[in-house]
């Protein structure tokens, strides 16, 4: 059995550490103070945009009530006979998903090459491709639908050219990082072996990267269903349209019939999905 270290003893070998090692046991009063004044900061901040928004928890507490009105004027939910047109939107929806995201990812695909480090070196070319793709990227996908719309005019096609524009910018992004930090050495051996630059892209990067990339394509996928019904409210198409009807009519339980249609099929693409991402990593792994 270990002996139990007496208290004087603990004591000594403390005070013998704190002499040998004074930086460690000395009080970082600069970082503490710095910690504190960020801390303060952020409540400040907080508190000020809480007055600023005129945040109200007397509003939050009054508007329960209501929204247990309107939970229970949603049930049960019901698709007022007009099934089949909810169901057509919401196929409408996922195509608008669909095509925007593929359309995106391929143009970004190529377009990550450009602005990865390891496979353009030239500064000047990587730093004009990355800010390009952050302006894209900083417009969010409702902006790129109203602009869409007053180009094209209603419709789902609008809302696919807003996802599009919208996961161009960010695929370019993701891929760009993803092709920067691929493991190199299936590169160099291309290399070493007589290949050119571009047989070190075909057969090095690329086979590296794709599952990675179609991880991420896959998820974005089911992320721009969600997107492709909030846009179908402003006019571009889908279940969206329905949606900001009826709410604004009040028929609330073919509202609930079209938001439990949503999260059904939601939920399905997130299962599958799910598989495919994981199956997908896991061939990297092997």
């Amino acid at each position: 059995m270990t002996r139990p270290v007496p208290p004087s003893e603990r004591a000594v070998d403390l005070a013998f550490l704190q002499q040998r090692y004074p930086d460690v046991f000395r009080t970082p009063w600069r970082a503490r103070i710095i910690t504190l004044t960020v801390v303060a900061a952020i409540v400040g901040l907080a508190a000020f945009a809480m007055v600023r928004l005129e945040f109200s928890l007397t509003r939050i507490v009054n508007g329960f009530g209501r929204l247990a009105e309107f939970s229970l004027m949603m049930m049960p939910p019901s698709s007022g006979g007009r099934f089949w047109d909810f169901l057509n939107a919401l196929g409408e929806t996922l195509a608008i998903a669909f095509l925007g995201t593929l359309t995106a990812a391929l143009f970004a695909f190529p377009v990550a090459f450009l602005a990865a480090k390891n496979v353009v070196p030239n500064p000047f070319a990587h730093f004009v491709v990355r800010r390009g793709l952050d302006v894209i990227r900083s417009v969010d996908v409702l902006i790129w639908a109203l602009i869409w719309i007053n180009v094209v005019g209603l419709g789902p096609f609008a809302g696919a050219l807003a996802i599009a524009c919208a996961d161009f910018g960010a695929f370019g992004k993701l891929f760009s990082e993803a092709v920067e930090t691929a493991d190199r050495r299936a590169g160099e051996g291309v290399t070493s072996s007589g290949g050119s630059g571009l047989h070190r892209i075909r057969f090095g990067l690329i086979p590296a990267v794709l599952p990675v990339l179609g991880s991420q394509v896959l998820y974005f996928f089911e992320s721009n269903t969600r997107s492709a019904t909030i846009i179908g409210i402003v006019g571009a198409g889908g279940i969206g349209q329905y949606l900001t009807e009826l709410i604004r009519v009040l028929e609330l339980q073919q509202v609930a019939f079209l938001v439990l249609m949503i999260l059904v099929t939601v939920a399905a693409i997130d299962a599958v999905s799910g598989r495919l991402r994981r199956a997908m990593i896991g061939g990297v792994g092997r």
